[in-house]
């Protein structure tokens, strides 16, 4: 079997992720990206269209990242690679600092700058963005993005595909429910439910929102 990545995305969070793979001493062989991609991504060529995952498996590929900002498409797509025989790995910056009692799940991207604290459970597939602190004992769910800069305190409870706008701040014991949305910016001072849309200091609920898992 290979050893090089292969890459599903490239756009600017693959940009991001290709760094950070490259700063692990890993190598990203193909980036698979849809329509209307460019060549090559930061020197890595692109191939266009699902398909290419089966061909590359085929090939002898077996080690996958999938660099997609959307944590639903992401979530899919990494079935899709799962469903392949790829092995999901992650991409963590080494100026990252993680406890070493977190426990980190597969295709999680943890950026430069980023603190993952004492006993956290950081999921598959979740993305720790640029600069963001997440302490002691938090849970942080499947396909979850918390944004840059932003700042859990301890023992917060993120739902699966739910999404954490640059800057937010959540203060300790909060329950953010699966599938929501927080605005940039937005403090959390109160629990907010499954697929709401949160923003403002304090955060308040907006809408309840569908999330369609097909």
């Amino acid at each position: 079997m290979r050893r090089e990545i292969v890459m599903v995305g490239a756009g600017g969070h693959a940009k991001v992720c290709i760094e950070l793979l490259r700063a692990m001493g890993e190598t990203v062989a193909f980036c698979i990206a849809g329509a209307n991609a460019t060549e090559s991504c930061l020197g890595v060529p692109v191939r266009v269209g699902d398909d290419h995952l089966a061909d590359l498996r085929e090939a002898g590929y077996n080690r996958l990242f999938v660099a997609i900002g959307d944590g639903r498409l992401r979530d899919r797509l990494a079935g899709l690679g799962n469903t392949l025989g790829y092995e999901l790995v992650n991409a963590v910056s080494p100026n990252a600092v993680i406890s070493p009692s977190a426990v980190v799940g597969a295709g999680v991207a943890i950026m430069a700058g980023a603190v993952v604290n004492a006993d956290s459970v950081i999921a598959d597939l979740a993305i720790i963005n640029t600069g963001a602190v997440v302490d002691h004992d938090c849970r942080i769910g499947r396909a979850v993005h918390i944004g840059p800069q932003s700042a859990l305190a301890g023992n917060v409870s993120v739902g699966d595909g739910s999404l954490l706008g640059i800057g937010c701040k959540v203060i300790p014991e909060i329950v953010i429910g699966e599938y929501a949305v927080i605005g940039a910016g937005a403090v959390v001072i109160s629990d907010i439910g499954d697929r709401a849309t949160a923003v403002g200091v304090p955060a308040r609920v907006l809408t309840m929102h569908r999330v369609d898992h097909g």
